[in-house]
């Protein structure tokens, strides 16, 4: 199966949080809160394949934090935090919700992501991957972490299925 055609199979996306959904840097205030980059173009293709019935899943080794609050006003519900077995984890969502694997994309970016990559039917990481797992997966982004990689998938996807670009009521991300 060529490129494309996993492209065109996914209905379901899950990403991880830091150096994905976020640029991987952490902004430490006098307060001692930590404050993360996300970019608002991802957040518009987030909630465009929302809206077009795709499935957002994100899950994160890290603790909780804002990015939750930003991503259910992006109409994210699952939202999974403090994930220590990244694959077992979402091997057993995926069992729960009957997903098939070439229908899934995973987007990592370092070495807990790596296990991930055996289940799921397309791997694909950020430009700033670290070495390891932009050897592992069939797709890098041309987008760094939080700098429009998440965009970069979801819109191939979408384009190869003939949805991007065919739901003008997105809010304002």
């Amino acid at each position: 199966m060529n490129l494309l055609q996993r492209f065109q199979k996914i209905r379901t996306f899950i990403f991880d949080v830091d150096g994905v959904l976020t640029n991987g840097d952490l902004l430490v205030l006098e307060s001692g809160e930590m404050a993360r980059v996300m970019n608002v173009k991802d957040g518009y293709a987030l909630q465009l394949a929302l809206k077009l019935d795709y499935e957002i899943i994100v899950v994160s080794g890290s603790a909780p934090s804002a990015v939750q609050q930003r991503l259910n006003r992006l109409g994210i519900r699952e939202v999974y935090f403090a994930v220590k077995d990244k694959k077992a984890f979402i091997g057993q969502l995926m069992e729960q919700k009957q997903l098939r694997a070439e229908a899934v994309l995973f987007m990592g970016d370092d070495l807990p992501d790596l296990p991930v990559f055996d289940i799921v039917g397309l791997s694909a990481c950020p430009a700033d991957a670290v070495g390891e797992v932009q050897q592992r997966v069939r797709f890098i982004s041309g987008s760094g972490g939080g700098r429009g990689c998440v965009r970069e998938v979801i819109e191939k996807v979408l384009r190869s299925n003939g949805h991007w670009g065919t739901d003008s009521r997105i809010a304002s991300t």
